[in-house]
């Protein structure tokens, strides 16, 4: 076989991965021949054959040449040392410039025998270069991450600008000039909110500091920094995203809320835009609520088979109360509207009150909250009981007055749906009657009551088998020899190992057992061991049975949620 002098100095990690049994013939040779095809490096070929991982092949690479090995998710980037590396050379030669003490310039490097790179590194910047190994994936996503610019974000702007515009856009004076639609500043912003959608992330995060401003993404539930834009626009960023949001742009001392409606292509999305004034300015964060994501049968939220004939049987009551709990973006909004998607008929009459209104429904009447105007949850839901309403979902549960007329309205032959803070669905109860709520009123209305968290799924492009000890299992209550699974990471999923996300529902319906402990006022661990002896999955339950399914990891289930008492 005829290889290249780098692929000959590369083969020597090889030999080092077989002779310490991390790979066999077999394996190399089937990574030589996707190398011999699809070209790269035997490392890349190495690790798309699943011969072995990035991080080992990696730790045997900086053996093999004697040089660290750095994990560059915890490692600190110097920003004036991205600047003496030009964009296209980085991404020709996989290197990233992290640090400079004196006249060396320590270089992140996924191929450190290239010498060629080093050579050309060292004409670039005038300075001597000392390698340190990294991993591929790593070093693509710090380039994406510490390389974005105007420039570039101009780049993928092209081709785009014609299919994003802004609906309903009322005339505002255009602080950048008559020509502000073609400004730079509106092509970023366009930019940042397309990139945003085409992610698929849920909020946008324009940050500004004293130095620098930064955006940030959050993909399935993790903030990723994207881009850190020039720091002389930052006014001009966030005043362009208050005009589109239709705020005031003079006002920078208090927060506002607004709202943007785009068209990107063909897709109609709306963005739920908050402003807070910082020390360095204001901060944005928008909500992408992006309806063609909605997914309204609760059918495809991989529930168990169980938790869906409650809640189903619940929802069919005709009046009652059924409760959604959980933190602040768990899904209990979707939730709610799966909910409503199911009972709305021709023959109800549903009417919701939220703050804010997330997704427009065809055949519910929903209302928006305006606390500013006497338009709150309370005064909404009173007004609801004299428009001959069937089904009325209140947004959240706040207060006594609001959890009153709920309770009440329930009572009177009423479904209510709606919402709580609190950690899981035995909780929910004492939280009722912490607010001032009877015993008796919580037992008699609630019908169900549902808490959730939301959880990373593994990519199914790289997902595979971990291998555990029984110990490991034991520690979080699985059997031996459970088959655990995750994600390698690789580029579709951005080398996190995970793409999209999954619920975990507790699902616990208010059976006479559990109204007796209502009544008796018990504790929540009453409740609990209670609901648990009648079939009740706990969300830690729950969530390793979306490991045992491949759906998610040992780790994410860990985070997410609490062992039961």
């Amino acid at each position: 076989m005829n290889v290249s002098a780098t692929t000959q100095v590369r083969d020597k990690v090889a030999q080092d991965l077989l002779a310490n049994g991390v790979i066999d013939d077999a394996s190399l040779t089937a990574a030589l021949e996707l190398q011999k095809k699809d070209g790269g490096t035997i490392g890349q070929a190495l690790v798309k054959t699943g011969a072995v991982d990035e991080v080992t092949f990696t730790k045997h690479l900086g053996k093999v040449f004697s040089i660290p090995v750095i994990d560059l998710a915890k490692t600190e980037i110097e920003i004036e040392c991205i600047e003496r590396i030009p964009d296209d050379v980085a991404r020709k030669f996989q290197v990233l410039p992290i640090s400079r003490a004196g006249r060396v310039l320590t270089l992140a490097m996924a191929n450190p025998s290239n010498i060629f790179a080093i050579d050309d590194i060292k004409f670039i910047t005038g300075l001597e270069v000392q390698s340190v190994v990294a991993g591929e994936m790593a070093i693509k996503g710090a380039i994406d991450k510490y390389y974005a610019s105007a420039d570039s974000l101009a780049s993928i702007m092209e081709g785009l600008e014609d299919d994003i515009e802004l609906v309903e856009e009322q005339e505002q004076d255009d602080i950048l000039g008559e020509d502000g639609q073609n400004a730079p500043v509106v092509k970023l912003v366009n930019t940042l909110l397309a990139e945003a959608v085409k992610m698929g992330a849920s909020d946008i995060h324009v940050e500004p500091y004293e130095r620098f401003m930064r955006v940030r993404y959050r993909v399935d539930g993790v903030l990723k920094e994207v881009m850190e834009p020039p720091v002389k626009l930052k006014n001009a960023i966030i005043s362009r995203l208050k005009i589109m949001s239709e705020l005031d742009i003079a006002e920078r001392r208090i927060p506002q809320d607004g709202r943007i409606k785009l068209k990107i292509g063909t897709k109609k999305v709306d963005l739920r835009v908050s402003t807070l004034p910082c020390i360095y300015g204001e901060k944005v964060v928008m909500r992408i609520l992006d309806k063609g994501n909605l997914n309204l049968d609760l059918a495809d939220f991989n529930m168990e088979e169980e938790a869906i004939e409650r809640i189903y049987k619940a929802i069919a009551s005709p009046f009652g109360m059924v409760l959604v709990t959980g933190p602040t973006g768990s899904g209990k909004t979707t939730t709610l509207y799966s909910c409503l998607s199911k009972l709305n008929i021709p023959g109800t009459n549903l009417m919701t009150a939220e703050d804010p209104v997330e997704y427009n429904l065809d055949g519910i009447n929903q209302v928006q909250v305006r606390d500013s105007v006497g338009l709150t949850f309370a005064s909404a839901l009173k007004a609801f009981l004299r428009q001959d309403p069937d089904i009325v979902m209140v947004g959240e549960i706040r207060d006594l007055e609001t959890g009153g007329i709920a309770t009440k309205a329930a009572l009177t032959g009423h479904l209510v749906l709606s919402t709580l803070h609190t950690n899981d669905a035995p909780a929910t109860i004492n939280r009722m009657i912490d607010m001032g709520i009877e015993p008796f009123l919580v037992a008699s209305s609630t019908v169900l009551i549902m808490a959730q968290r939301l959880v990373r799924r593994i990519c199914k492009d790289c997902k595979e088998e971990l291998k555990l000890s029984d110990e490991a299992l034991a520690d979080v209550r699985l059997p031996p020899g459970t088959p655990v699974f995750k994600g390698k990471g690789c580029e579709s999923c951005n080398g996190t190992g995970y793409s999209g996300r999954q619920g975990l529902y507790e699902v616990m319906p208010i059976s006479p057992g559990i109204r007796e402990h209502i009544l008796n006022r018990s504790s929540t661990t009453e409740i609990r061991n209670q609901a648990r002896s009648e079939g009740m999955d706990t969300l830690r339950d729950d969530g390793l049975k979306k490991v045992i399914k491949g759906i998610t990891t040992i780790e994410e289930v860990l985070r997410e949620t609490a062992v039961a008492d």
